[in-house]
This record gives C-alpha cells, structure tokens and sequence, in this order.
C-alpha cells in the first residue's frame, strides 16, 4: 500500500497538469518512502515464502521451525527489513532534489515533477550495485524456496495419491495441486515484473531526457506487483 501510494498519488496529480506541488522536502520524502516501502515489500515477500517452505518442510531444521513460529521471530524480521531499507536509502536525502526550473526538465530522472542531479558514474555504479544485489538476492531466494514448495507438494501429491477416491466423474481437484498452481503463479509474478522494473528503471536513468511515455511505462510496471 506504501508503495502505491507514495508513488501512485504523485503520478497522478502530475498527469492531471498539477506542476511543482511538491517541494525539495517533499521529493525527499515521497521517493525515499518509495524506495523504502519497495524494499520492504520485495524482503517480506522473500521471507513469507522461506517461513512458507520451512513450516512445509520442517525436517530442514526442527530449530528453525520452531523459531519462525514464534511471533517475535516474525517481528523482529520485519523490524531489521525495515532497518536495512531504511539504511540503504538513506542517500536519496542527499540526491533527490525539488524541479527548481520547471522550463528545464533535462535532468528530471525520477517523477514528472522531481528531479535527480547526474551524481558521477562512481556514486552511479555503487548505487546500482547495491540494489542490484539486494533485489537479485530476494528474487533468487524466493525462486528457490518456491521451487522447494513445488518439490515437496509434487512429491506429497505421489504419496497420497493411490487412497484419492476416484469414483467421482469429475474428481475434486487436489489441495497440492492447488497450492502448487497458485505458488507458481505468485513466484512468476514477482520475478517478471521485479525483473521488468529493474531494466526499465535503469532505461530512465540512463536517459538524459526520459519521455512521460516510458516514466509511464515504467510506473505500471513497478506497480504490478504491489498491486
């Protein structure tokens, strides 16, 4: 919802014509609450589906399975989520500015109605290093634990199999089957527009001038998922 709305809000108003609403505090705030709310949204995600095999799984680690069912367990990773995004992006306070000339858009990067200083290639680099890690990390270990659940409910599935009755002419679908359909959907989404993101907002930023075309572009598609 954070997400949404730190970024959806503001993208509308600026369709609407709505120019310069937003001050120096202002871009500060609504993009480092959407790099933060994005952050947490990708990690808790990555973890709701690692607490998800383990409990499906608990022969992986009996510890661990007793530990991810404690609520303070649950709370205190969400709790260092939020202070790891909180951290890493704590640079746009220093890069995000205000659009102090509404004739000049050249260097507007971020929103139609916020602009982003070109910071040199090195502070560029690192910057992108760093989210590039943390997403591919998320991506990957959620791809992996959903793989597992596939796995483990694929195999289940084979065990039980033979006590399914099947005198019915149309048989009840399976809860494994079921479940499996709907952690590959899942999965598929989160990797395809997180990966789609990520390619169309390193395009924006390398643009000298990005059209409202693909900024547009680029804001459905980094909404998909939250949404």
């Amino acid at each position: 919802s954070l997400v949404l709305l730190s970024k959806g809000v503001p993208q509308i108003m600026a369709a609407f014509g709505l120019k310069s609403f937003l001050d120096e505090a202002g871009c500060k705030l609504v993009y480092y609450l959407h790099r933060v709310a994005r952050g947490v949204s990708l990690s808790t995600t990555c973890l709701l589906s690692g607490f998800q095999a383990i409990k499906l799984c608990p022969s992986i680690s009996r510890w661990l399975d007793l530990q991810i069912r404690s609520p303070r367990c649950i709370v205190f990773c969400c709790f260092l989520c939020w202070i790891l995004h909180l951290v890493v992006n704590i640079h746009i306070a220093k890069h995000v500015t205000g659009p102090t000339n509404s004739k000049n858009l050249s260097m507007e990067k971020l929103y139609r109605y916020c602009s982003s200083p070109y910071t040199g290639r090195l502070v560029f680099s690192v910057t992108a290093v760093v989210y590039t890690f943390t997403d591919g990390v998320c991506v990957t270990l959620m791809a992996w634990t959903s793989g597992f659940m596939v796995l483990v409910l694929h195999r289940h599935k084979q065990r039980v199999q033979h006590i399914r009755s099947s005198s019915s002419s149309s048989p009840r679908t399976a809860h494994e089957t079921r479940a499996t359909y709907t952690i590959l959907i899942l999965v598929s989404m989160f990797v395809s527009f997180h990966a789609l993101a990520g390619i169309l907002s390193y395009r924006v930023t390398q643009l000298q001038s990005p059209g409202h075309g693909l900024r547009g572009i680029s804001f459905l598609v980094s909404s998909g998922f939250p949404t």
